[in-house]
């Protein structure tokens, strides 16, 4: 449990900053994380590693010659922002071009995208790279769609040490690549985490048994089994990580690999040595060599009580990296110091001013701010039963997440209201906010739809009911673009399409926007209701199936409670500029 907390909301801020402080030798703090406080040669491919906070060592613990040049950072088990992204990627950057690094988490995929695209426009060639080993989360052939857990380590350390080595950005991916498809890992969990401020774990393992294929975001494992000795703890793993060993004596492997034994927070350092001890003897009965193991806590989920196995089956090139130098705070390697302190932190986010917007559409602006506003109260309300609904099947950070995107959003809207905005300007900013402050899945969603649905819009004039539900309709389009779903996978998505079916009929067929949103966020309400009779099909839900039945989805419940909050709202206010007719 996390007891040492001021507000529980800025824990990762604070933790971070505590972090930079302590390793002003190794980093420095930029937007949304930290790079590299030395620096790195000229034309250097940057690695840029991230993921949510929670996890130390990773990701800001990695950062130091031979490993990565930056890592975005984001909130408890939520992803960076893509904007914390694109910073600390501009700020990484050395001309050579930069690798984007990450666990495969549809939030991480999402913003980590956002930025790539972004850098790309800016003519930094950018690649991104997921990192996918955990055997439990999906079948051999489907390792690419596989979680990202304690291999991280080791896929992003050769990397690095690829980049380190001078060679240029096709090849570091390329090698990288070949780290993460020889890469497999599963794990353990004897008991859940529990969220900074929180009072009970996400999830709770009956004594006496184990979970088997946790993930590293609270997530419980697939499935539970009787808690043996530490002998069978590790013979469960070596079983599990053995049964993909590649054929010896093909493209460069002789039975050489990496071996990761990953404490996950709680369990101690003497427990993981006596369970090494068994994996060490069994990789030696089944004729491996170890190559430079690593036992401690290296991708930590807070204080879950686990472990697990990583093994990375290496070609001479591979080891090569893996064995290579390495100096940053917690993945220290031979000797890869006396490098030249940075004299100047870098920020890669630049705002432009507010251009006032026509009065006709600085009152609409208006209006919505105070739809912010209230649907950031119902956030607040119902931040609590949220998160219990996403820890059932997830890692229960939904209702936090939904807290700090709406609460960030409304106060973006307030900012740009006050310096006069536009409708278009005020939503593209509080979209902004959202995805900046929330990160996961859920803030690149509803960010992207708020910056779309203001895109829709003008400053320079207002707009009447069917512009509103036009907005509306180009939301909910950027969120089925970005976020790849359909009805049926148990996700937002589910009360989403309903909501705007029966929006667009209703207004097409006469009814008042007051009107017509009422009816459509009855429609969302049932359709969310509905989902509790659906497997889930995508996000991390998807892992453990059969848990999420008989329970609704966090997504499309708090879409829909949004829905409603805004409809009351609208039903009770009409704006001067035709948005009621």
């Amino acid at each position: 449990m996390t007891r040492l907390t001021n507000d529980p909301k800025r824990f990762a801020d604070e933790a971070l900053q505590g972090f930079v402080l302590a390793h002003p030798d190794h980093v420095q703090r930029v937007h949304g994380g930290v790079v590299r406080s030395t620096e790195s040669p000229s034309g250097q491919v940057a690695v840029v590693l991230g993921g949510g906070s929670g996890h130390y060592p990773a990701f800001a613990g990695w950062v130091g010659p031979g490993l990565a040049h930056g890592a975005a950072c984001g909130n408890v088990f939520a992803s960076p922002s893509a904007s914390q992204v694109y910073s600390v990627a501009r700020a990484a950057d050395n001309g050579g071009g930069v690798l984007l690094g990450f666990g495969n988490y549809a939030g991480d995929v999402l913003h980590f995208g956002q930025a790539a695209e972004t850098l790309r426009a800016e003519g930094i060639d950018t690649r991104v790279l997921t990192v996918s080993d955990d055997i439990a989360s999906n079948t051999p052939d489907q390792h690419e769609d596989r979680r990202g857990i304690a291999g991280d380590l080791i896929v992003l350390k050769i990397a690095g040490a690829a980049a380190e080595q001078g060679h240029d950005l096709d090849t570091v991916e390329r090698i990288a690549r070949r780290a993460n498809a020889r890469t497999r890992s599963l794990g353990v969990a004897f008991g859940g985490c529990t969220l900074p401020g929180a009072d009970e774990p996400l999830f709770t393992v009956p004594d006496g048994t184990m979970a088997i294929g946790l993930g590293i975001h609270g997530e419980p494992g697939i499935s539970e089994t009787s808690l043996g000795s530490a002998v069978a703890v590790a013979d469960l793993l070596v079983d599990g990580v053995l049964a993909e060993e590649p054929e010896r004596g093909v493209a460069g492997y002789d039975g050489r690999a990496a071996v990761l034994l990953n404490g996950l927070g709680d369990t101690k350092y003497e427990e993981l040595f006596v369970v090494y001890a068994r994996v060490a003897e069994r990789l030696a009965e089944a004729g491996l060599t170890v190559v430079a193991p690593e036992v401690g806590e290296h991708v930590t989920s807070l204080d879950m009580a686990g472990l697990s196995l990583s093994l990375t089956f290496l070609d001479p090139e591979l080891e090569a990296c893996w064995t290579a130098p390495a100096d940053t705070p917690a993945f220290r390697r031979g000797s890869a110091s006396g490098r030249k302190r940075r004299t100047e932190v870098l920020d890669g986010v630049a705002r432009q001013e507010v251009e006032p917007g026509t009065p006709d559409s600085h009152r609409l602006a208006a209006v919505a701010t105070e739809v912010l506003r209230a649907m950031a109260a119902t956030a607040g309300a119902s931040e609590q039963a949220l998160g219990d609904l996403d820890a059932i099947a997830g890692d229960g950070d939904h209702g936090q997440g939904m807290v700090l995107g709406s609460s960030a959003a409304l106060r973006g809207a307030e900012e740009a209201l006050a310096q006069g905005a536009g409708v278009r300007t005020l939503l593209v900013r509080a979209g902004e906010a959202w995805s900046e402050n929330a990160g996961g899945t859920s803030g690149a969603l509803w960010g992207s739809a708020l910056a779309a649905a203001g895109n829709a819009l003008a400053d320079d004039r207002g707009a009447t009911g069917a512009d509103v539900v036009t907005a509306l309709c180009e939301g909910a389009a950027a969120i089925l673009d970005r976020g790849g779903a359909s009805v049926g996978d148990k996700t937002m998505v589910d009360a989403l399409v309903p909501f705007t079916d029966r929006l667009t009929a209703a207004h097409a067929g006469g009814a008042s926007l007051s009107d017509a949103w009422r009816q459509a966020a009855a429609a969302a309400t049932d359709a969310a209701a509905a989902t509790a009779g659906i497997t889930a099909r995508r996000g991390r839900a998807r892992t453990h199936g059969e848990h999420s039945l008989g329970h609704p989805d966090p997504g499309a419940t708090s879409f829909a409670l949004l829905m409603t909050t805004a409809a009351a709202y609208v039903g009770e206010h009409t704006t001067p500029t035709g948005a009621e007719s």
